[in-house]
């Protein structure tokens, strides 16, 4: 991981400690991946909105927090966007026990996938390549965070983690151009 990326988790992992909102910020940043990666940005601040929803159950965040969030927010459209793969996923520093980085991992990936199924409920229009890698995001997610910390968990480590950047770059790359389905509507009457 980056310097810049284990010092985003430690901040954020501050703050939304000390807004007791209970989401590790691995959890927090992969769900906002997962919802810019998932669709075209809405033109409003939706996104901040389904972040309250899924986050803080449905409470409005903090004026402070809003502002993180917003920094967040723009700096995953752009680590996203940038045609050098500069995108990081925000997880603890090296220097941490494995079992720890591992933990924070599994969280990222799970969050991912709660953001990316708010836009994304149906995958039939994905590629076949993206839809087993959604697929692997979800088996990533339920890895088993019990691990020595020897020389080739740590490789794996860093593969997993790695495949897990590409996989959000590659969903961000083929569905950021689409819109958000629209909800469907129900005609039952109540």
């Amino acid at each position: 991981m980056s310097e810049a990326s284990a010092q985003t988790f430690e901040q954020l992992s501050r703050q939304l400690q000390e807004e007791q909102i209970i989401l590790s910020a691995a959890e927090v940043h992969g769900m906002l991946a997962g919802l810019v990666a998932s669709s075209a940005p809405s033109k409003e601040r939706e996104w901040l909105l389904i972040m309250a929803d899924l986050a803080n159950e449905g409470h409005k965040f903090s004026d402070s927090m809003i502002n993180t969030l917003e920094v967040l927010h723009q700096q995953t459209i752009v680590g996203l966007s940038c045609s050098d793969l500069s995108f990081q996923l925000i997880l603890p520093s090296d220097d941490d026990p494995l079992s720890e980085r591992l933990q924070a991992l599994t969280e990222w990936a799970q969050c991912f996938l709660v953001g990316f199924g708010v836009n994304q409920q149906n995958l039939a229009a994905a590629s076949d390549d993206l839809k087993e890698a959604i697929q692997d995001l979800a088996e990533i997610s339920k890895l088993s965070t019990d691990v020595a910390s020897g020389e080739d968990d740590e490789r794996a480590f860093f593969e997993v983690s790695e495949y897990v950047r590409i996989t959000a770059i590659m969903c961000f790359n083929e569905l950021s151009t689409k819109p958000a389905p629209a909800p469907p509507t129900s005609s039952t009457l109540h």
